[in-house]
């Protein structure tokens, strides 16, 4: 090494994003600056390859000019961007002030966390953090009708919590069907197998309004229109009964209300669900076809189809499909969907439950700003104190939500690693460390292993973990139980119950930086009615539901079509540059984003590919550049999420034209947006 040249050390870490692959890296590091990432094969699932977006954007991203490098304390108007720096012990002592006064006036429950899923390292996402909000007395909040929340729901409507198959299993399917994920953009890994199984001669069929970049590579592309998805389903289902695809045996042994569910199944022929899904009726009889043919198929669900009124009917009239054909049983066959249950989680251990006074209220993240702004709400939403999140950017109806941060009444903390658009509004802004700062545990959403990460470079300026934050939070307000000094190693061991079976005798804290601990069922990964089985109220797949007929007249999945005067239906899909809003800061983001658009709507409206066109509702108006394809079907225009306000000459983005009403099982529906396009 010539003189005076930087020594580069490897360190192992973890990506902490919100994406299923929960990838295991190594960093590369020079004078405490990350110079490099790139994935490692500590994880089997990473097996050395990782996104672009983690590989190129995470020097910047910790190192960049964006990021809160000290304690604000905002000095002019909220928006404006105008702070001066102060101390840590002067920033939370305003926050005890400005807490303490709302507390006083109005109540514990005036106050709430507003923070969503940035990281997800099971500290930072939320531990101290809600020790902290519990033990205050504040409002709780529903986190997961943003994203996710109505996959899971569905799925456990009908199999109840149990792990779905792995990712890897799609290698070993002989059809694959990737329905409403975008995956060489969110679930990059579920490529690979399924790359493995074509090469083997298995079946790819793809149902997205769009043709992802996976559904160039794939036998069929079913364009289903946004919403409709449970039209597709339920026609497939028909035709996978029309053609003696039906198991009744395994029907009668492992499944509940399958009669009730055809029956609603028998009045979607392919031709009436052609009409109202899109996709041609030949097409649909082909895919049924396949399914019924294909010995070890799966369907790998993403949360797309969840971000509209019927997602949880398209999910659950998904899941029907492998009940009724008998797809279960075998490795590669099934649904891959979520790997969340097969961790051995304690939350209220570990976010001590037991610390909230009985009857505290429960609002719902995507009707908060809303709730701010409702002054006759008792008590009213006077604190909020948002972390991992961006809700300026993420939240549906954005000029309801950058309202309710101008709320004259409303003080406003924010933690955060970046200078979001977020912390714009905020009255005091904390510097939070980032994920490659502190050490933190990592379960998944996509894959079956438990990893560990420990810091690879110091803390950037005065920034601390959010462990640290809500400790010194806790001390000022005088919490001096033990749960508030709890070191991040006894959190770790908080988390997940080291007696389970699936932990071989492991503590949480001690497994090793660089290091990835299968999470098995009796010794094998989960293959449903082998070594998992579902645990629904009766023990079977359940396609009926009482439970959901007793909550809320939803027995069945339902169908509701959007009417809306607007005649195009916009959706928001993953951006292969951004995870959500993270990274929207850096340079590669700062262009106006692109609307695609099919050319017989642009020719309908006489417009020109790249050049400024405007797309509006009654909610906002968004400026973005046009992208004349045929890779979205007519009638749908697409404009990825996540991009920040310095990319908007009118200082609006995507996220101000969905609507904020929940759909079916309570999720927030960005896809149920109707808008026009024209020219500026």
């Amino acid at each position: 090494m010539p003189d005076g040249a930087s020594k580069l050390t490897e360190k192992p870490s973890v990506c902490t994003l919100d994406c299923p692959d929960t990838c295991s890296l190594t960093v590369s590091v020079a004078d405490d600056r990350i110079v490099k990432v790139r994935g490692s094969r500590a994880n089997p699932m990473t097996d050395g390859a990782i996104c672009s977006k983690v590989s190129n954007l995470t020097p910047e991203f910790v190192h960049g000019p964006d990021r809160i490098r000290t304690p604000l304390r905002r000095t002019g108007p909220r928006g404006t961007g105008q702070f001066e720096p102060v101390s840590w012990d002067l920033a939370l002592d305003l926050i005890h002030e400005g807490l303490s006064q709302v507390i006083s006036r109005y109540g514990p429950q005036a106050v709430i966390p507003f923070n969503y899923a940035g990281p997800h390292g099971i500290l930072a996402q939320d531990s101290m953090s809600l020790r902290f909000f519990n033990r205050l007395g504040a409002s709780h909040l529903i986190r997961d009708s943003l994203c996710g929340g109505v996959r899971g729901r569905a799925v456990a409507s009908v199999l109840g919590r149990v792990p779905g198959a792995t990712m890897e299993q799609a290698a070993k399917s002989d059809l694959i069907i990737v329905w409403g994920n975008n995956a060489t953009c969110s679930n990059l890994h579920l490529v690979r197998h399924i790359n493995a199984a074509r090469r083997q001669g298995a079946k790819l069929i793809v149902v997205d309004p769009r043709r992802v970049k996976i559904a160039a590579k794939a036998d069929m592309h079913l364009p289903v229109r946004p919403g409709a998805d449970v039209v597709l389903a339920w026609a497939i289902a028909a035709e996978i009964e029309r053609t003696g695809g039906v198991k009744t045996a395994f029907i009668e042994q492992h499944v509940l209300g399958a009669e009730r569910f055809l029956g609603a199944a028998r009045d979607w022929t392919p031709e009436r669900a052609e009409d109202a899904s899109g996709v041609p009726a030949e097409d649909i009889r082909e895919a049924a076809r396949l399914y019924v043919a294909a010995e070890r198929p799966v369907i790998a669900i993403g949360n797309g189809l969840e971000r509209n009124r019927n997602g949880g009917s398209g999910i659950r009239a998904i899941c029907a499909l492998p009940a009724l054909a008998g797809k279960f049983g075998v490795e590669g066959a099934g649904l891959i969907y979520s790997a969340s249950a097969i961790f051995p989680r304690t939350p209220d251990r570990l976010h001590r439950s037991d610390l909230s006074p009985a009857g505290t209220r429960i609002l719902d993240i995507v009707d908060l700003p809303g709730h701010i702004l409702d002054d006759s709400l008792d008590p009213p939403v006077r604190g909020a104190v948002i972390y991992s999140h961006n809700p300026v950017i993420a939240l549906p109806d954005q000029a309801q939500v950058i309202r309710a941060l101008m709320h004259p009444d409303l003080f406003t903390v924010g933690i955060e690693a970046a200078m979001t658009d977020s912390m714009l509004y905020c009255d005091v802004v904390l510097p939070a460390c980032t994920s490659f700062e502190h050490a933190d545990l990592y379960a998944a959403y996509g894959q079956n292993y438990l990893q560990r990460a420990e810091a690879v470079v110091p803390p950037v300026g005065e920034s601390r973990p959010l462990t640290d934050i809500f400790r010194s939070l806790a001390a000022r307000f005088g919490f001096d139980d033990p749960a508030f000094t709890a070191s991040d190693e006894e959190l770790m061991d908080d988390a997940l119950d080291a007696t389970d079976p699936r932990m071989a005798g492991r503590k949480p804290s001690s497994i090793r930086a660089g290091e990835a601990v299968p999470m098995l069922c009796d010794g094998e990964v989960p293959v449903l009615f082998r070594s998992t089985f579902p645990a629904t109220p009766s023990g079977k797949i359940e396609l009926w539901s009482d439970r959901l007929a007793a909550e809320s007249g939803q027995g069945l999945p339902g169908f509701v079509p959007v009417t809306d005067a607007y005649p195009l239906v916009l959706i928001s899909p993953a951006s292969d540059q951004r995870v959500t809003s993270t990274f929207g800061g850096c340079a590669v983001n700062a262009g106006m984003p692109l609307l695609e658009m099919h050319p017989a709507d642009v020719a309908a409206r006489g417009l020109t590919d790249g050049t400024k066109v405007r797309v509006w509702n009654d909610l906002g108006e968004v400026h973005l550049m046009l992208k004349v394809t045929t890779g979205v079907r007519p009638g749908v225009v697409s404009s990825d999420k996540g991009a920040w306000m310095k990319t908007s000459d009118n200082g609006q983005t995507v996220s101000a034209l969905a609507p904020t009403g929940l759909g079916d099982l309570g999720g927030a529906c960005f896809n149920d947006a109707r808008v026009d396009v024209g020219a500026v």
